[in-house]
């Protein structure tokens, strides 16, 4: 063969049509091929018209497939594409995809009959209801898949990919095996045979790597919006779109791309995968602020956790810090918090809400031991059945400050913030990874910390990341934090950051740009003069620069003791609201909500006068939007409406 990609999907396309069995489909702006099981032999085509000058397949070669899978049921397979003979049930070569699994087939001729190898790549997980592109990379017995673009997956077997496999009457055939069972239920938009490359340089090299593109069909390309003077489209395509009427339905992977009507407001809103865009209404902006609810708590709070449990509602559970009664839930009732359920905890200082799979829970960071002298923070599982949160899992923690939930390739992990053991603040902080099969979380990986009162866990692109804010070595406040990636199963340092008491980390996004910001709490060094007031400090923001690979500082703000950054937006108008809880003074100190203002940065908006302010939490429901603050110096904590124009 030529060196040049060989197109197999173009190549089943008849031209200036499809093939039977085939149909076009867009979803979020991408359009594919959803491929039928009732005629599989229709989606095939001979070998011999892409293996024009020679019936070998080659030695060495790459795969790229661009697909947007469905989720698979669990041991059931679906075939991407094969290549089989025309006699043999067997396929000499395929790609076929299982739950979290790939598997790459081929037959070797070497031995008299033959036989069939796999190669399989674990932990792939693509039913995300995104589109990806996968390139397979084959020499010899290495093996190497890249998804996304990000770091490959390399295998090494034993039987090396035969040196002459023959393809003399044989056929591709898409998204099946020549058989009904098994066919890919996906939409597939770019399948492509380079031989004698690693395709993964040409292909990773575009803006959005989900969908890079190295060869895809005439009728999946972009066309023009409109039809020039008045013809119709050459290729007429479906989309998935769905309209959802009434209250605010949820806004996630699963439901991006798709659109709501809010009847009350005359309002079209799209979904972007994690909030919801106005598409055909007048933006609000953000007028001012006023106080909606005066929630008294068990005790003083030093956290909020605002989360919805489909179909039963909006909650706030408080981290409340005096044991008895312990820490409460509030569910969202006739527009205020009511209390629900109360939690036995010890000295709480934070919650943290997540799901696995079908799987609710809820996670305490307790402070303090219990009354037995035992030290843990405890994972609660919400019940169906009782309708409220019961013990699930205890973990052994120390002065355990915060919890953080995240999924990295399909695995659910917890991280947990040990602040101190003693008088030892220089101890290991834990990421806990979820076992499937035991139903538990279990140790995966220690991190050195310093006092840490927060993670942070963020992706970019491909990348995973994980920042940790330290506070306190033991002598000084005048120390680094530091920021982890993701690689090659384990987080490693990316980079380290001077911070001053850092309490909290908070990452967002304003187009395309990625932001940092850390709250710096106080300055003080035991071995340096004391400051003329140790808590008004700079908090700092942070940009990512994408050509240095690092984040550069942004802009410095005057904050006093600050201990939490919430981001927010209104309209097209976002905005950050610091938690100022101490000037060296009184604890009765304004907190601010700073709007972004393109070229100048972040510029102070709105004071609020706040109590020993812990915790900002931003939430919407469908009267409006609102904010929430914990107060860690009185058991009562604040609702505050955002009233707009």
């Amino acid at each position: 063969t030529d060196l040049r990609p060989l197109d197999i999907l173009s190549e089943a396309v008849p031209a200036g049509g499809l093939a039977r069995g085939m149909r076009v489909f867009q979803v979020q702006g991408v359009r594919g091929f959803q491929l039928s099981a009732s005629r599989p032999r229709a989606l095939g085509f001979p070998a011999s018209r892409l293996f024009i000058h020679c019936d070998r397949f080659p030695e060495e070669f790459s795969i790229i497939v661009t697909l947007r899978p469905l989720r698979v049921p669990a041991k059931r397979n679906e075939y991407i594409f094969t290549l089989m003979g025309e006699e043999s049930p067997s396929v000499l070569v395929g790609l076929r995809y299982a739950p979290d699994k790939l598997h790459f087939l081929f037959w070797s001729q070497e031995r008299a009959g033959g036989w069939q190898t796999r190669v399989t790549f674990p932990n792939v997980s693509l039913s995300d209801n995104q589109w990806h592109t996968l390139v397979l990379a084959v020499s010899g017995q290495s093996f190497s898949l890249t998804v996304d673009c990000s770091i490959p997956k390399d295998v090494v077997v034993e039987t090396p990919f035969p040196a002459s496999l023959s393809v003399r009457r044989a056929s591709f055939y898409l998204g099946n095996r020549r058989r009904r069972k098994g066919v890919f239920t996906g939409l597939l938009r770019q399948l492509v045979l380079l031989p004698g490359a690693d395709a993964t340089p040409r292909i990773c090299h575009a803006v959005n790597f989900k969908v890079a593109t190295l060869s895809v069909p005439t009728v999946l390309q972009d066309v023009p919006a409109k039809p020039v003077s008045n013809e119709v489209l050459k290729y007429p395509y479906e989309t998935d779109m769905k309209v959802t009427l009434g209250a605010r339905p949820r806004c996630s992977k699963q439901e991006k791309a798709q659109f709501w009507f809010n009847a009350s407001r005359r309002g079209l809103y799209l979904c972007n995968g994690s909030t919801w865009l106005s598409m055909l209404e007048v933006q609000h902006r953000l007028d001012y602020v006023e106080e909606h609810q005066n929630l008294v708590t068990n005790s003083e709070s030093m956290g909020i956790e605002v989360f919805t449990i489909p179909k039963v509602g909006l909650f706030a559970a408080m981290a409340n810090r005096i044991t008895p009664p312990g820490s409460a839930i509030y569910r969202w009732t006739d527009s205020k918090f009511v209390h629900y359920q109360n939690i036995p905890t010890y000295q709480a200082q934070s919650w943290k809400y997540f799901t696995i799979g079908k799987k609710i829970f809820l996670a305490v960071a307790n402070f303090e031991q219990n009354e037995r002298g035992q030290e843990f923070s405890v994972i609660y599982k919400w019940s169906r059945r009782k309708a409220k949160f019961i013990t699930y899992q205890r973990i052994t923690t120390h002065s355990a400050r915060d919890w953080e939930a995240f999924v990295i390739e399909g695995e659910a992990f917890l991280a947990v913030v040990n602040h101190r053991e003693g008088n030892n603040h220089n101890i290991d902080s834990v990421i806990y990874r979820w076992n499937p099969r035991t139903g538990l979380f279990e140790t995966n990986q220690t991190i050195p910390t310093s006092g840490a009162y927060d993670w942070e866990f963020f992706t970019i692109g491909p990348y995973s990341f994980l920042a940790v804010a330290n506070t306190f070595n033991g002598t000084s406040t005048k120390i680094y934090s530091h920021i982890y990636i993701w690689l090659s199963g384990s987080f490693q340092l990316f980079q380290s950051i001077l911070t001053f008491g850092a309490a909290d980390w908070e990452v967002f996004h304003i187009g395309d740009r990625v932001f940092l910001a850390v709250a710096n709490s106080h300055s003080y060094d035991s071995g340096m003069p004391a400051p003329s007031n140790f808590y008004a400090i700079n908090s700092s923001i942070y940009e990512l620069n994408i050509t240095a690979q690092m984040f550069v500082k942004f802009q410095d703000l005057l904050t006093y003791s600050a201990l939490d950054w919430e981001f927010f937006s209104v309209g097209d108008d976002s905005f950050l609201v610091v938690a100022n809880s101490f000037d060296g003074f009184t604890f009765s100190v304004n907190s601010i909500i700073y709007r972004w203002q393109g070229y100048e940065g972040f510029v102070a908006a709105h004071h609020l006068p706040t109590v020993g302010c812990r915790d900002w939490e931003a939430f919407h429901t469908a009267e409006g939007s609102y904010l929430f603050y914990s107060s860690a110096k009185e058991p009562l904590s604040k609702v505050l409406k955002l009233k707009t124009t």
